[in-house]
C-alpha cells in the first residue's frame, strides 16, 4: 500500500500544508479524547514503520514520535476534555478536537486529510478517508502521536489511581478496569455519560490520600 498517494497527488496540485488529521481515546471509560494534526514537507519521507498507531508495539510509537516531530513542518496535539464530551457526545469532541489542531497550526494548512468519514463544514479543501491511518503517511504520524500522548497521560493518572489499570489499558474497557470501578466507583476522569457499569461514587479524599 502507497501511504504517499495523496499527499504525492496534492503535492504535485500545489498544496504545501497538508494536515493529516486522527483521534485517539474515543471508546475510552476514561481520560480526553486526544487528536493530533501533522503536516510533512513537500516529498519528505518517513520510515516504512509508519502505520496505523494501534498496529505497532508501544516502544516503536516512542522511537516514530520523535522522528516524526523533528521531520514534520508542523504538529499539533491538542485534549477534548470531558466537559466537552459530555456537552457534545463523543464524536462531535473528536471533531471539535482535531478543529483544534487546525486552528492553532503554524503554519496554517491549505488542505485536511482526515481519519474517519465525519468532519465539521470548513472553508479548507478536505477529505475524510475511512481507516485513513492506514492509507495516509500523514493521518498514520498523526495517530502515532496522539497515542503516545495519551497513554503517556493515562499512565500519569494511573500514578493518582491505581485501582484501574491505567497504566496498561489507558482507560479502555477491560476486566480490571471494570473491576475497580465496582470496587471503588468513578473518578472525576471517568466519562460519566458512558456505560461504566456501577452507580458507586467515591470520596475522592479518601482514594487519594489528599
Amino acid at each position: 500500500m502507497n501511504r504517499y498517494h495523496f499527499e504525492q497527488q496534492l503535492w504535485k496540485e500545489g498544496y504545501e500544508y497538508i494536515m493529516g488529521l486522527d483521534e485517539v481515546g474515543r471508546g475510552c471509560l476514561a481520560g480526553p479524547v486526544v487528536a493530533a494534526g501533522v503536516i510533512l514537507k513537500p516529498g519528505s519521507r518517513l520510515p516504512e514503520k509508519v502505520i496505523d498507531s494501534k498496529q505497532m508495539k508501544d516502544h516503536d510509537r516512542r522511537e516514530l514520535a520523535e522522528i516524526i516531530k523533528e521531520k514534520a513542518s508542523a504538529y499539533v496535539i491538542k485534549e477534548g476534555s470531558l466537559k466537552l464530551i459530555e456537552e457534545k457526545n463523543i464524536l462531535w469532541a473528536s471533531l471539535l478536537t482535531m478543529q483544534k489542531c487546525v486552528e492553532h497550526s503554524s503554519p496554517s494548512p491549505d488542505y485536511l486529510l482526515i481519519d474517519g468519514n465525519r468532519y465539521l463544514p470548513t472553508i479548507l479543501p478536505h477529505l475524510t478517508l475511512t481507516k485513513g491511518d492506514d492509507r495516509s503517511i500523514s493521518i498514520a504520524a498523526a495517530s502515532i502521536l496522539a497515542k503516545v500522548y495519551r497513554d503517556d497521560l493515562m499512565i500519569q493518572l494511573h500514578e493518582e489511581f491505581p485501582h484501574f489499570g491505567w497504566d496498561t489499558n489507558v482507560g479502555y474497557a477491560t476486566k480490571k478496569h471494570y473491576a475497580g470501578l465496582t470496587e471503588h466507583g468513578i473518578t472525576r476522569h471517568h466519562r460519566r455519560g458512558f456505560n461504566l457499569k456501577t452507580e458507586k461514587e467515591f470520596d475522592e479524599k479518601t482514594i487519594s490520600g489528599t
